[in-house]
């Protein structure tokens, strides 16, 4: 990957994913755990209140599972640009 072009281009798509992530990562957290978790308590989830799980178990097994998808998106993003390690 020579060119700025191209350079441009991968940090443009790697923004992106930042961005959608970082999205999801803020509706989990912030919204589910503390803005709607009384109106998601009325759901149970193992017996928990769903408002109760995410903004303790959820909230960390989706931090993990974005982890795990950005590490995938990025190293597809590699091979794509070409910037891979060999």
């Amino acid at each position: 990957m020579a060119t700025k072009e191209k350079q441009a281009e991968y940090w443009k798509e790697n923004l992106t994913y930042i961005v959608a992530l970082l999205g999801v990562w803020f509706l989990v957290s912030y919204v589910f755990g503390i803005v709607l978790a009384d109106s998601l308590d009325t759901v149970k989830l193992g017996g928990f209140p769903l408002g109760f799980w995410f903004a303790n178990q959820g909230s960390e097994v989706i931090f993990v599972i974005l982890i795990v998808v950005y590490v995938k998106l990025m190293n597809r993003l590699d091979v794509k640009y070409d910037v891979h390690e060999q």
